[in-house]
C-alpha cells in the first residue's frame, strides 16, 4: 500500500480534488446568481443560467461519487445526493422545450421532403394537412408539461431544500471536506485509481451494448443500456476532468448520446401523441412519419458514438452521415 505523502511541497490527491470542486463550486454560484438576474432579464438568459448551474452541479456531484474515498463521506454523500435532486430538478424543464423544438423542426422538414411516402389511398398533401394537426397536438401536450415542470423548478429554488444546497456549495467554494489520511497521498496512488474504476465501468457497459445495424428495426428496448453508457461516460469525463486531462473525444461522444437520448425520447413523445384517442388519420400519419423519423435519429447517434468511442471497431459510421433516408409510418 503507498504511503501518505507529507512533503509539503507536492501536490496531493487532495490538492487536486480540492482545486476541481472549489472551482465548480464557484461555477455554481455564478450560475445562480446568473439564474436570478435572468428570470427577470428574459428566457434565453434564464436557460443558458440554468445549463450552467446544471452543469457545475453534476460535475460537483460526480467527483463526491467518483473520488468519495478521499473526502469526508458522510459530508459527500449528502450533498451528492442533493446535487442530483436539484440537477434533475432543473432539467425537465430544458427537456421538454427542447423536445419540443426538435419534433417541430423535424415536422417541418418532413412535411416537404420528397423521401417520405404518401399514404395508402390519401394525396400527398396529407403530411402537411397531418403535420399542422400533429404540431398543434404535440404542442399542447409539451407546454402542459412544461408549464408543470416550470413550476416544479419554482417551488424547488424557493424551497428551505435548496437554500440547504446553496449554502453547503458556498462553503465548498472556500473550504473542502476532506479525509485527513487518503488526501495526503500521491494522485497517481489515490486519484488515479479511482478514476481508472469509473474508465472500467463505461468500458463494459460499452462492450455489452448490441452492435448496430442499419438493417435492423430500432428497438425501444436496448434505449435503457445506450442511457446508461450516456451516464458513465459523464462520471468518466469529469473523473478525467479533474485530473487536468484533455476531455474532448469525451465531450464528443457525449454530444452524440446526448442526441440519442433526446431522439429516443423525442420518438417516445410522438408514440404518446398518436395514441391520443379521436385523431384524425392524417395527424395519425404524420406522428407516425415523425416516430420513424426520430427512430433513425437515434440509430445514426449510435453509429456515431460508435465511431467516435472506438474508431477502428469496424462500425459503418457512413451509415450514420448519409443524411435521412426514407421511412414509412408504423
Amino acid at each position: 500500500m503507498a504511503q501518505p505523502n507529507h512533503d509539503p511541497t507536492a501536490i496531493t490527491a487532495g490538492d487536486v480534488l480540492g482545486v476541481y470542486l472549489r472551482s465548480q463550486a464557484t461555477a455554481f454560484l455564478r450560475g445562480l446568481r446568473l439564474h436570478d438576474e435572468g428570470a427577470a432579464s428574459g428566457p434565453a438568459e434564464g436557460t443558458e443560467a440554468a445549463r450552467s448551474l446544471r452543469g457545475a452541479a453534476r460535475r460537483i456531484a460526480s467527483s463526491l461519487s467518483t473520488f468519495r474515498a478521499v473526502a469526508d463521506s458522510a459530508w459527500a454523500d449528502s450533498l451528492r445526493t442533493e446535487l442530483v435532486w436539484l440537477s434533475s430538478t432543473l432539467a425537465d424543464e430544458h427537456a421538454y422545450a427542447a423536445r419540443l423544438t426538435r419534433l417541430m423542426d423535424a415536422l417541418h422538414r418532413l412535411s416537404g421532403s420528397p423521401e417520405v411516402p404518401a399514404p395508402r389511398g390519401g394525396a400527398s398533401g396529407s403530411l402537411t394537412v397531418g403535420s399542422a394537426r400533429a404540431g398543434a397536438l404535440l404542442e399542447r401536450q409539451l407546454t402542459l408539461s412544461r408549464t408543470r415542470a416550470h413550476s416544479a423548478t419554482l417551488q424547488a429554488l424557493g424551497s428551505s431544500r435548496f437554500h440547504a444546497v446553496a449554502d453547503s456549495v458556498a462553503v465548498l467554494a472556500s473550504e473542502v471536506p476532506l479525509d485527513a489520511v487518503a488526501a495526503r497521498g500521491r494522485v497517481d496512488d489515490v486519484l488515479v485509481p479511482l478514476a481508472e474504476v469509473a474508465g472500467s465501468r463505461l468500458s463494459a457497459a460499452v462492450a455489452s451494448l448490441p452492435a448496430p445495424c442499419p438493417a435492423h428495426p430500432y428497438n425501444a428496448d436496448h434505449d435503457g443500456p445506450w442511457n446508461e453508457v450516456r451516464r458513465l461516460l459523464r462520471v468518466h469525463r469529469y473523473a478525467r476532468e479533474a485530473l487536468g486531462e484533455d476531455v474532448a473525444r469525451h465531450a464528443a461522444a457525449g454530444e452524440a448520446l446526448d442526441r440519442h437520448r433526446d431522439a429516443a425520447e423525442a420518438a417516445a413523445a410522438s408514440a404518446t401523441a398518436a395514441r391520443t384517442p379521436r385523431i384524425a388519420p392524417a395527424t395519425a400519419y404524420a406522428l407516425g412519419i415523425l416516430h420513424a423519423d426520430q427512430r433513425h435519429e437515434v440509430e445514426a447517434s449510435r453509429l456515431t458514438f460508435h465511431h467516435i468511442w472506438q474508431p477502428n471497431s469496424g462500425h459503418a459510421v457512413h451509415e450514420a452521415e448519409a443524411g435521412h433516408v426514407t421511412v414509412t409510418a408504423r
